[in-house]
């Protein structure tokens, strides 16, 4: 039976206490995230994750073992943007998280979805203005 991502273990992930009381910006790239998609086939997307800490950051190692378990689930990319977002919110608790999964051309057409936890439509207060291209 193929997993779908029901099967996500978001317990995988694990914080460290921030060692710094200060606002800082934290920027992850996974440049190769692999997943099944919703026919079954592979896909591969480039994740970019924004984080604004707070009490706890993301330690890498757990990350990376959080991440591999997509390679054998079926899942769309709208449906793992919104997973990863409200698992990385729920474990850590950031100021601010921003996702952005740069989805791999598929017939010719290639996806870029976003979520920032700034958003009004979020829960957010919009205290962040800097809205346009990632740069990383």
């Amino acid at each position: 039976m193929k997993k779908t991502y029901k099967d996500v273990d978001s317990s995988l992930l694990n914080a460290i206490p921030n060692p710094d009381k200060k606002t800082y910006e934290i920027k992850i790239k996974q440049p190769e995230l692999t997943f099944l998609g919703v026919y079954d086939q592979p896909d591969f997307a480039s994740l970019y994750i924004l984080f604004y800490p707070d009490k706890k950051i993301v330690e890498l190692k757990s990350l990376k073992m959080y991440l591999q378990q997509y390679r054998d689930l079926i899942i769309s990319y709208e449906r793992l943007i919104n997973v990863l977002y409200d698992d990385l919110l729920k474990i850590y608790k950031p100021k601010r998280l921003r996702i952005v999964l740069d989805c791999n051309p598929r017939g010719g057409i290639s996806s870029r979805l976003t979520q920032d936890s700034d958003w009004k439509s979020l829960g957010g207060k919009e205290e962040y203005k800097n809205y346009n291209e990632d740069v990383w």
